[in-house]
């Protein structure tokens, strides 16, 4: 029952030493009433469903208002005095309209309690900062007075899908753009560590090692004892992930009574599975997974095929999935949401404030939307992309045989660079790239006709725009496979050779070392592509191989990355035979 977990959000949040003792002395009684209220409906024969109603409603009642004092300023309270006044008619009719006194009393006492909550709360704000802010501590005006450096911000992050990795060669991640348009705001460098767990995440923070941790942490109550928590605010809980286009889809978490949902033994998503199993009083088949290289991402890609048919996720994670996957459905949310935000040193008072003046005016700046749309709106299937051209590619009429309208092109520069393989091959990496579309630009960066990033252009003298020129995109295309080609020396076997080059264009080559060096520790031949080296790029996504001493360049989608490969394998062969 929601309302049973609403406490826990209360106490994670308060805002002073007075609020304490009233919150505690006033709203939890209430909501011990309220309980002893609902599960006396539920023994003389009401509806269970009734009662959760009942209770749900009731908590909303008694608490509601005092949950949206905390935190506000007298402005924002003075401007909203209508809504209040229109919500407490509607509490007082509503009760009363039903003929239930008992009801109406309760409500007006957890109003009266509430207020009173609101208020002192207010009162304190002026006098006592609240646990884990620093916006009340006085602090040198220049954010230079909380860095460990003058110039430079250092921050800590794991490596993942949503915080930090290398993707190409060019350092990427949600949090760390934000991180980067931080910096940049300042005027300051930012150099970032990366950590295997959040033990060393804490550690580099508690030394001195970094000014601040940007993997976004729960704000809770022992949490605000130690540390600031600054920057933008992420509401996050656990959601259902289920296709859109399977079997009906799945609109209240008692609908997944006799439904079975796939989890990973001893991770929080198995931990609430059994708690949601308990709390609409069992009959979910619960099937706990425990291989050792299975993870929640992979869970979701076997829901998007079809291969089961539930499971749970973060919010984050999942709204990055369907970026990749555009079948599945996020909406139910399953879990309690949490407040996640980064973290400084508890006496770094000066640093906090300024990134949360900085956090509080992000919100409506385009760059910051930018960073929204590029990871969880954007799609990253092969099958969609996004074109800077703003009017319609013209459909061009190609001559019998040809493969598109770049052929000569192609056939022209794999000549004059002695590029080593077929022409065909540079027109199957096209058509990987950008379906033959040098306007495009995909949701990594990557620009025109050969899918090149804006960094691995400068270092073949090419800038952004001259990228979308069909010509340039190719030449710098061809050096780039010469020079990734001369990485492996001692891959022996042409084809083989291939194999890795592509895998190192579609990835960045500190991946494709990464997966050698972790097959040679594991027993695999790091010569060998197939069933060996691609084998281990795969397990790139699982922190118990991307965090092996072995690796340095963190986390990978490397599934993505081995389709790449043979995909571009297999058109290869199909344009050579025609011909």
């Amino acid at each position: 029952m929601k309302y049973k977990e609403a406490p826990a959000q209360f106490m994670a949040e308060p805002s002073g030493c007075l609020m304490h003792l009233i919150y505690y002395g006033s709203i939890i009684p209430i909501l011990f009433v309220a309980e002893i209220h609902v599960f006396g409906e539920a023994i003389y024969g009401a509806r269970m469903s009734s009662a959760q109603s009942a209770g749900q409603k009731l908590l909303k009642k008694a608490t509601g208002f005092g949950s949206r004092f905390i935190g506000k300023s007298l402005s924002s309270f003075v401007k909203e005095i209508p809504v209040y006044l229109v919500n407490t008619v509607f509490i007082i009719v509503m009760p009363i309209s039903k003929k239930s006194f008992g009801r109406w009393l309760l409500c007006m006492v957890g109003l009266a309690a509430s207020i009173l909550v609101g208020a002192l709360s207010q009162s304190c704000r002026g006098c006592v900062s609240e646990e884990g802010r620093a916006d009340s501590i006085p602090c040198d005006s220049s954010v230079v007075s909380g860095l460990r450096s003058a110039d430079t911000l250092r921050v800590a992050t794991l490596s993942s899908s949503t915080t930090y990795f290398v993707y190409k060669d060019e350092e990427m991640g949600y949090e760390y753009e934000l991180a980067k348009l931080l910096a940049d705001s300042l005027g300051l460098t930012l150099v970032v560590e990366v950590v295997p767990n959040d033990e060393a995440l804490y550690a580099a923070v508690d030394t001195g090692l970094v000014d601040m941790a940007i993997t976004p942490q729960a704000a809770t109550f022992k949490g605000k004892q130690k540390y600031l928590f600054v920057g933008p605010e992420e509401i996050s809980g656990q959601v259902l992930v289920q296709r859109s286009d399977g079997n009906p889809r799945i609109t209240n978490v008692t609908d997944l009574i006799g439904k079975p949902v796939t989890v990973m033994a001893h991770t929080r998503y198995a931990d609430r599975l059994r708690h949601l199993n308990e709390e609409v009083g069992g009959g979910i088949d619960s099937l706990i997974l425990s291989g050792d290289t299975l993870t929640t991402e992979d869970l979701i890609t076997q829901v998007a095929k079809g291969e089961i048919d539930y499971t749970f996720a973060d919010e984050q994670l999942a709204r990055l999935a369907r970026t990749y996957y555009r079948n599945i459905d996020i909406s139910l949310k399953v879990g309690f949401g949490q407040r996640l935000q980064w973290i400084v040193r508890k006496d770094n008072h000066c640093l906090a404030r300024w990134v949360n003046r900085w956090g509080e005016s992000i919100p409506d700046k385009e760059s910051y939307r930018a960073i929204q749309k590029r990871y969880f709106e954007m799609s990253k299937s092969d099958d969609e992309v996004e074109e800077e051209q703003s009017a319609p590619r013209p459909r061009i009429k190609l001559r019998k045989g040809s493969i598109s309208q770049y052929d000569t092109i192609f056939k022209h520069y794999a000549e004059e660079f002695r590029l080593g393989w077929s022409w065909h091959l540079l027109a199957s990496i096209a058509y990987h790239e950008s379906r033959f579309n040098a306007g495009i630009v995909g949701w990594s960066g990557a620009r025109g006709l050969m899918g090149i990033m804006p960094r691995t252009g400068r270092r073949f003298g090419a800038d952004k725009q001259e990228l979308l020129d069909p010509e340039v995109s190719v030449r710098v295309s061809i050096r780039c496979l010469l020079a990734f080609k001369n990485e492996f020396p001692d891959v022996t076997d042409p084809e083989e050779k291939l194999k890795f080059t592509l895998a190192a264009y579609n990835a960045g080559s500190g991946h494709v070392a990464d997966a050698r060096r972790l097959a040679a520790k594991y027993g695999g031949n790091p010569n060998v592509w197939d069933n060996n080296v691609e084998a281990y790029i795969r397990l790139k996504k699982d922190p118990n191989y991307y965090n092996d001493p072995v690796c340095r360049s963190g986390y990978l989608r490397g599934a993505e990355t081995i389709n790449y490969v043979r995909s571009v394998m297999a058109r290869y062969q199909a344009y050579k035979q025609k011909d």
